[in-house]
């Protein structure tokens, strides 16, 4: 990683200072798995440091949300996973004196204004690995920001400031001085929600914070299975359900996955019932996984497909084996079924330990989500996208949640029609004026120089919206009506990033 790291550092005890000198806290965060983990992190941070702090939640953190949090009456406001696109509106209501921000963000900064002049360039108590030459897409994620203020926080909280890493990763490799650290459990989950396991695993400053969890004895990580669901899923809905690497003759195909388990010498019932992977033994993961791979050879399937059949598994060690919350990508799942069906409460409650009624409530809600998922995905496969030049894109209208709309589009892509090599667009209704848009790309397609982040918060200021994210997934709010002028703008954004 490139850029002056221990600056993160130093910018995270500024931010732990003003926390520590707030008689109470405002902690504000955004509702999706990142969110979640991200405001979990701070309110453990908070509360162990004894700081009083209650917590609000938004799906946009827009000029009417911010107006809202500034007409309460708490002096210091804590932002999580959100707050870097919004510097120039936050920062009019910081020279109001309507409260003092602290933002533990991982998104683009504002930088430019409608009129396309630059705006407000930074708050004092600003921590964004982007500020710091850490790519906040794909090396820290918003619960990362917020774990590394949380362990600063900590060394503030007991008088000792945190040491700068030695070897400029940005993360404190000295031996652990606080409790804290324990919070890089949700610090991995919150970066994995998030799509920042590239290639089958994290990096960066990613990695050193499961470096950390490893040491604090709450994550343990192996080379295993990349297939979603080795905690819960029975072993032929595992196998029939990983469709990342299509399989032939088992890959979205009941019988066929009931046909290769059956084939193989092991004993895969057990009291009548399929057994799980994470019940199997390492041996006879093996002899699965070499099936898998032969059976992917035989069936013609590319090597470099084959390859991704096997990535870094990152298990929270304290949480039961055979549950969602063993497996940091199941675990962020069943957050994401909290607060895109507006109960925030719930997965910040199971994030913060609740495994009584929380939990309960947060895998009733994963059901309803898988259910929505698949319906989406069906909706979108069966009436296929529209193709520009350089884009496909789709308008759901009230057919699929706005909160879901982006993962029902990322997950569409590969399917019959829907393409891997052109990003994707959804649209769907947001209020009686406004449209939610959601946009996915690809890690390869990144690599060719795709910024949506930048695609989405242009193309949104053309038809008078607002928007931005990441290179590879973003979003925005645009008038209703507006569509064909917006999606022209991103087809023509697009066009000049892959040129």
């Amino acid at each position: 990683m490139a850029g002056p790291i221990p600056d993160l550092e130093e910018r995270a005890t500024r931010c732990a200072r003003r926390l520590c000198a707030a008689d109470r806290v405002l902690l504000a965060s955004h509702i999706d798995a990142d969110g979640l983990t991200s405001a979990a992190i701070a309110a453990k941070a908070l509360e162990r440091a004894g700081i009083p702090f209650e917590t609000v939640f938004e799906k946009q953190l827009d000029a009417d949300a911010i107006a809202a949090i500034a007409a309460t009456d708490y002096d210091t406001v804590y932002f999580t996973d959100f707050g870097s696109g919004q510097l120039d509106i936050i920062g009019d209501h910081e020279d109001a004196g309507d409260f003092t921000p602290v933002i533990a963000d991982h998104h683009q900064p504002a930088t430019i204004d409608g009129d396309g002049e630059p705006s407000r360039a930074d708050t004092e108590y600003h921590l964004n690995p982007l500020l710091f030459g850490i790519d906040g897409a794909a090396e820290l994620s918003g619960a990362g920001a917020s774990y590394v203020l949380a362990r600063a926080l900590a060394d503030v909280a007991d008088g000792s400031d945190a040491a700068v890493a030695a070897d400029g990763s940005g993360v404190d490799t000295a031996p652990a001085r606080s409790d804290n650290r324990d919070l890089a459990a949700l610090a991995v989950v919150g970066a994995v929600g998030d799509m920042q396991a590239s290639g089958g695993e994290l990096h960066g400053a990613n990695a050193k914070i499961v470096d950390e969890g490893v040491d604090a004895g709450v994550l343990e990580t192996g080379k295993d299975l990349a297939l979603y669901g080795k905690q819960t899923r029975p072993l032929p809905k595992l196998l029939e359900y990983a469709t990342d690497v299509h399989i032939p003759g088992i890959s979205n195909d009941e019988r066929g996955a009931l046909r290769f388990l059956d084939g193989l010498d092991l004993e895969l019932k057990r009291d009548g019932e399929w057994r799980r992977w994470s019940g199997l033994t390492n041996e006879e993961k093996r002899t699965v996984a070499s099936a898998l791979v032969k059976r992917a050879v035989s069936s013609g399937v590319p090597p470099k497909k084959i390859d991704q059949l096997v990535g870094t598994a990152y298990v929270l060690s304290e949480e039961p084996v055979g549950t969602e919350l063993r497996d940091a990508s199941e675990f962020s799942t069943l957050l994401n079924a909290t607060a895109r069906y507006e109960r925030a409460d719930v997965g910040l409650g199971v994030c913060l330990g609740d495994r009584g009624a929380a939990l309960e409530r947060a895998r009733t809600l994963l059901c309803d989500h898988r259910r929505n998922l698949s319906e989406g995905i069906d909706l979108v496969t069966r009436e296929g996208v529209t193709e520009e030049t350089n884009v496909q894109w789709f308008h759901a209208g009230d057919r699929i949640r706005e909160t879901i709309v982006g993962i029902v589009a990322g997950m569409a892509m590969g399917n019959e029609g829907i393409s891997r090599s052109k990003p994707i667009v959804a649209f769907a209704e947001k209020s009686e004026s406004e449209l939610k848009v959601s946009a996915r790309g690809t890690h390869g397609l990144v690599r060719r120089g795709l910024d949506l982040s930048a695609v989405m918060s242009e193309a949104s200021r053309a038809v008078e919206g607002d928007g931005g994210g990441h290179d590879v997934a973003a979003g925005a709010t645009v008038p209703k009506g507006k569509e064909t002028e917006f999606i022209e703008r991103v087809d023509e954004i697009v066009g000049e990033q892959l040129s």
